[in-house]
């Protein structure tokens, strides 16, 4: 039975949904759904290239085979692939300092990194990824996009554009005179023509109509401004055969950081989407299989010479509301997209970059979640400390250093809040009246005699809280006879929290005061037994509930006490 539900888990939902039996009407459906997505996808594919360093071909050839893959072989009904915003920094990065060869490297061993993961059984983790550190580098990434576009969109003279924020803008800013008048009005006027249709006509495709109609007016009426044709007047046909880069060892480890960025990042938006995904249509993603697929994705696309791909959530939304009911739909998308480089490749020629600047503008205010943004605001001080520091080192120093400054930040405020959640308390700060675990009523140490000392413990014993304990119980003033620990309400312990019990134990014996553990669950019971704290072990001793602690420490009150000697 567990290796039938470990071989579903890692089956594409493409080979589930064709077991279920697949129809006519249902390909039709995947189809339109499909042609419907490769509209929207066309000139976003070409987009995200330019504005990651590389030629609009590359988007298409990323769009067309790592689309495929990642629906084809996934573990999502509906998501759909390609290059996505939340690439573009680290592509541009990652060619300015390593070259297209040390992109293709960088993805085949995110590509691989992601196979691992996934036979590896972490899809699960991206549950732990925070919503205030998710929202903030991705809005740290779209005010770069954005920024990176403000030369295209304006068509200022500038020989070089600073990679840096602040001496990119002031560099924006020295240049504003070169402005040409023509670029603007093409790009201003494609970002209006897409709100009016989104406004007006929101099923119609807003970002091809924009470029289409701003490609035409350039074409026809011969205005000077900058096109793909005029930046990449070499532009291959059709898809290229697959190679591989050039392999060094030399080469690996410079590229090893990238390519562990590209992995996380695809790893985290495919399954996000793929979240969406879910709530959109009622079904449940295979979200190791997802990263099995985003791997080999990943893999091809750089074997052809495309970029970094991952599930693409506004693509993914446009596939479902067309229609989409199957994998087979993202896959028709790939197969569009194909037959448009196939057969009007020439006509990308004319396309104005200033349209593909306002299509990136709208991208990018998609890609920050505005209200998402504000409302984390008014979130406490941790959440909102987080959103603000890593959306902050996202602009102003890089990807890598926020995306782990931010979790590892997180996982700090976090422990922090369940080290609060935690109490230790003794039966005299308790209270006569006051009611212990499973009805257990705390007056019971009334028939207790003197040189019996109890303390509850509520929540996880570890490394947050384990010093506390232990200072809890150092204030005890003259060792007792027994101490009792009442931990049924301690649902785990970790290495540190059973070290703490050790060095009680310890401390303990020197005192010659006993140690009796009430009510453990299987977890702690577990724990402990592993360095030899259990029943009999002769060290501490284990009751199943309070009352039998009760009259363990009750006899050993009556006891003689054993003669000790204190720590020094």
């Amino acid at each position: 039975m567990r290796h039938d539900a470990r071989l579903t888990a890692f089956t594409p939902k493409l080979v589930t949904v064709l077991g279920e039996g697949y129809s006519v009407d249902r390909f039709r459906r995947d189809a339109l759904a499909g042609l419907t997505v490769a509209i929207v996808a066309l000139p976003l594919a070409m987009a995200l290239a330019i504005a990651s360093g590389a030629s609009p071909d590359k988007g298409l050839v990323t769009a067309i085979v790592a689309g495929l893959l990642i629906s084809g072989l996934g573990g999502s009904r509906v998501q759909v692939g390609g290059p996505t915003g939340a690439f573009v920094v680290v592509v541009f990065n990652v060619i300015a300092q390593h070259g297209y060869d040390g992109l293709l490297l960088a993805t085949m061993m995110a590509g691989l990194i992601l196979i691992v993961a996934g036979y590896s059984g972490l899809g699960s983790l991206v549950r732990f990824i925070p919503q205030p550190v998710v929202t903030g580098f991705t809005a740290g990434i779209a005010v770069i996009i954005a920024s990176s576009q403000v030369k295209d969109f304006l068509g200022l003279s500038m020989k070089v554009v600073p990679a840096d924020f602040f001496p990119k803008w002031q560099a924006y800013f020295s240049a504003l005179g070169s402005t040409q008048g023509v670029t603007l009005a093409i790009g201003a006027g494609s970002l209006a023509l897409i709100l009016a249709l989104r406004k007006w006509a929101p099923r119609w495709p807003g970002f091809l109509i924009a470029v289409v109609v701003a490609a035409a007016l350039v074409a026809l009426m011969h205005l000077p401004v900058d096109t793909i044709g005029s930046r990449f007047p070499d532009l291959p046909r059709g898809l290229p055969a697959p190679t591989l880069p050039e392999i060094s060892l030399a080469k690996l480890q410079s590229v090893m950081s990238p390519a562990f960025t590209i992995a996380f990042l695809a790893g985290i938006e495919a399954l996000l989407s793929a979240v969406v995904a879910d709530g959109m249509i009622g079904s449940r993603h295979r979200s190791n299989q997802e990263l099995v697929g985003q791997g080999v994705a990943n893999l091809a696309s750089a074997l052809f010479g495309g970029l970094p791909a991952t599930g693409a959530i506004a693509r993914t939304a446009t596939n479902i509301k067309a229609g989409a009911i199957t994998p087979v739909a993202g896959m028709m998308h790939a197969l569009f997209l194909l037959l448009f480089v196939l057969l009007a490749s020439d006509l990308m020629a004319y396309v104005p970059l200033a349209a593909l600047a306002a299509i990136l503008f709208l991208v990018a205010w998609g890609m920050s979640e505005h209200h998402r943004f504000i409302r984390l605001l008014r979130m406490p001080n941790g959440d909102r400390m987080l959103l603000l520091l890593t959306f902050a080192l996202t602009v102003l120093v890089d990807l890598t250093v926020a995306i782990g400054v931010g979790v590892t930040l997180a996982s700090l405020v976090f422990m922090m809040r369940m080290s609060a959640t935690v109490e230790i308390v003794s039966d005299r700060q308790a209270g006569s009246d006051e009611e212990g675990e499973n009805g257990e009523d705390m007056r019971q140490r009334d028939g207790l005699p003197d040189g019996v000392e109890i303390f509850r413990i509520d929540g996880p014993i570890f490394f947050g809280v384990a010093n506390e304990l232990l200072d809890t119980l150092g204030r005890m003033g003259p060792a007792p006879k027994a101490v009792i620990l009442r931990m049924r309400r301690v649902p785990m312990l970790d290495a540190s929290g059973v070290t703490t019990i050790e060095e009680i134990v310890r401390q303990a014996a020197s005192s010659g005061t006993a140690i009796i553990l009430s009510g453990l669950q299987d977890q702690p019971r577990s724990m402990l037994a592993r360095v030899g704290l259990s029943s009999g072990s002769g060290q501490v001793i284990v009751c199943e509930d309070f009352a039998a602690a009760s009259r363990a420490a009750a006899a050993i009150a009556a006891a003689p006490r054993a003669s000790r000697t204190r720590p020094n």
